[in-house]
């Protein structure tokens, strides 16, 4: 778990450095006199549909590299692993049929947002370039994380990729561009981010490309197809269901409830920041562990993930939440953006949740057993699309927050039932009720003493009380292996220099 943690930490770091960013974007894009609502919220949904693009036009493959990359490492020299260019072909493929189906479906999809979000049907075809310059990106960024180079693609995708839209911000602010530009500059943002991966994975030697088929891919094209066909419809029916709600607001009520549900939801993400540089630091791992039939290392990295993440999302979260209405008023955001409030309460605990399950969609993908993924995606869609269709009508971005807190809720259940009944495992202990308890009181501790107090500096003191106190307690009742380690870390680190 070292080589894993200490990735994390670092990666989780540069993340955060990149939410910093991505805050001031949130702040600029928000604040008076800078961009509308509507056009905030056509950046939004502009990253809402390139996700459902992207999974209708990878087809699968990035899960071959995932999943079949030790079987590549272990028979074929670098320079005749075909994996990375069979994965482009096959992209290529579902790029070029996606274009085709846009085309196609343009009509139905003017009648659908041009009552309520005319400014998306305008900028409509300029998703496919940021869509494909993002499915060029990821497949670079899979190469890196199986041969677990995980550090600079994080920064390129939280903090490179943010900075940009901060340039583009500025640039737009003072005048420099047009909207339009801006709209087109940023359809490219990951032009850069792919340019800059590819030539990283040159110099270390990870960039090849070759067109005839390896040993490995012949013996491996059953199990590729069946493999394709699983993960293809699983993922479109994934990310349908998680981009579902932003693309039903702008349909039903507009760009601007697009644009307060992205901003509340972009504070209550803050909470996945650990869960995302966890994830691909510890694909390879498990990948690794189901081919070796490892299930003690697997157990180790699903319980571990879950109590991990679960602290540091009640952490993150509750400080959010003690602060949320001074940081509304310290921000000056509009009363419109304010009526968010709630919103972040609902998705903050569905991603507690989520986090606090720990890494079973990956031990899943790993698994003999990855083709339940796609049922478990069906339950997600088939709960996701009615129910957002429904409570969005009815309630607006409340109701888009409620139908994913209900469907991601279930979707979670349901895996860790699958989870344990075929492979006894589950991830949690009683120090998961112990960390839960540890929260509330450092919550209830600081809410009361300091309810009072408002102002920056009441953020500051409010943030540091909590902290203080969930994190002695979680170091006195030892509610994670981890934290010891990480703190003498700090502790030689300190003492050498």
């Amino acid at each position: 778990m070292g080589s894993i943690r200490k990735q994390s930490i670092v990666s989780s770091i540069l993340i955060y450095i990149g939410f910093l960013f991505g805050a001031l974007n949130t702040y600029l894009f928000t604040k008076q006199g800078f961009f509308t609502p509507e056009q905030y919220g056509l950046t939004q949904a502009f990253i809402a549909i390139n996700l459902v693009f992207f999974s209708l036009a990878n087809l699968g493959s990035p899960a071959l590299m995932s999943r079949l990359h030790p079987y590549y490492h272990e028979k074929l020299k670098d320079n005749e692993n075909d994996l990375l260019s069979l994965v482009l072909k096959i992209s290529f493929v579902g790029f070029i049929l996606l274009c085709i189906g846009t085309i196609v479906f343009k009509p139905f999809f003017i009648r659908k947002f041009s009552g309520h979000s005319l400014l998306l049907v305008d900028y409509f075809y300029w998703t496919l370039p940021y869509t494909f310059f993002f499915l060029i990106y990821f497949m670079f960024e899979t190469q890196s994380s199986i041969n677990k180079k995980t550090i600079l693609p994080n920064f390129l995708k939280e903090t490179g990729l943010r900075l940009w839209i901060t340039i583009l911000i500025l640039l737009f602010s003072a005048s420099l561009i047009s909207f339009p530009v801006f709209v087109e500059l940023f359809s490219i943002s990951y032009l850069i981010l792919a340019i800059i991966l590819g030539i990283y994975l040159h110099k270390i030697g990870k960039l090849h490309f070759t067109f005839r088929s390896s040993i490995v891919t012949k013996e491996k094209s059953t199990e590729i197809r069946k493999l394709l066909m699983y993960v293809y419809a699983g993922n479109v029916i994934f990310y349908v269901a998680q981009n579902i709600d932003v693309l039903t607001i702008s349909s039903q009520h507009g760009l601007e409830s697009t644009a307060v549900f992205a901003l509340s939801n972009y504070i209550a993400s803050i909470i996945t920041v650990p869960q995302r540089g966890l994830i691909p630091i510890s694909m390879p791992h498990l990948a690794s562990a189901w081919k070796n039939n490892d299930i003690k290392e697997i157990h180790r990295i699903y319980s571990r993930s879950s109590i991990n993440l679960l602290i540091l999302a009640l952490f993150i979260f509750l400080n959010i939440w003690l602060n949320i209405d001074d940081l509304y008023n310290f921000l000056s955001l509009s009363p419109l953006f304010q009526t968010g409030k709630y919103v972040i309460l609902i998705i903050g605990i569905k991603y507690i949740i989520d986090l606090g399950t720990g890494i079973n969609s990956q031990i899943l993908y790993a698994s003999p057993n990855w083709r339940f993924e796609f049922t478990s995606g069906i339950v997600l869609l088939f709960l996701s699309v009615p129910l957002n269709y429904f409570l969005v009508k009815q309630y607006d971005i409340i109701g888009a927050a409620i139908a994913g807190f209900i469907a991601l809720t279930i979707y979670n259940t349901v895996r860790l039932i699958f989870i344990y009944k075929k492979f006894k495992l589950q991830p949690f202990s009683i120090n998961s009720l112990y960390a839960i308890g540890a929260a509330l009181l450092a919550f209830g501790i600081t809410y009361f003493a300091f309810f009072w107090f408002h102002g920056f500096i009441a953020i500051i003191v409010r943030c540091f009380i909590f902290s203080v106190i969930f994190f002695l307690l979680v170091y006195y009742f030892k509610l994670t292996p981890d934290l010891k380690p990480v703190l003498e870390s700090i502790k030689k680190r300190i003492t050498r220099k």
